[in-house]
């Protein structure tokens, strides 16, 4: 999975904030929070998962699943790939 290396600092980032994240709804059932504590800190972790997996899921579209010809004046299949990211995207909120 080469294309991810260009941003590779900022996929890490992403992962490094998850990861506090997750520390903090262990720290909260360890201290016995309130539910609506840790279900909110559930619900945030599990949207940066989502954002990180568009994030990649989009990059793999565009590098991997649409062959964009740079030479083609055929505006279609970049507006199919649009509507790809954009239906991938939906899926994620």
């Amino acid at each position: 999975m080469g294309h991810t290396i260009r941003d590779k600092q900022k996929l890490l980032n992403r992962v490094r904030r998850i990861r506090g994240q997750i520390d903090a709804i262990e720290r909260a059932l360890s201290e016995e929070s309130e539910c609506i504590t840790v279900l909110q800190q559930i619900t945030s972790c599990r949207g940066a998962m989502n954002g990180l997996l568009a994030v990649v899921l989009e990059d793999h579209i565009r590098t991997h699943l649409v062959d964009a010809d740079p030479h083609s004046h055929d505006g279609a299949q970049g507006d199919a790939k649009e509507r790809l990211i954009e239906v991938v995207h939906s899926y994620f909120k």
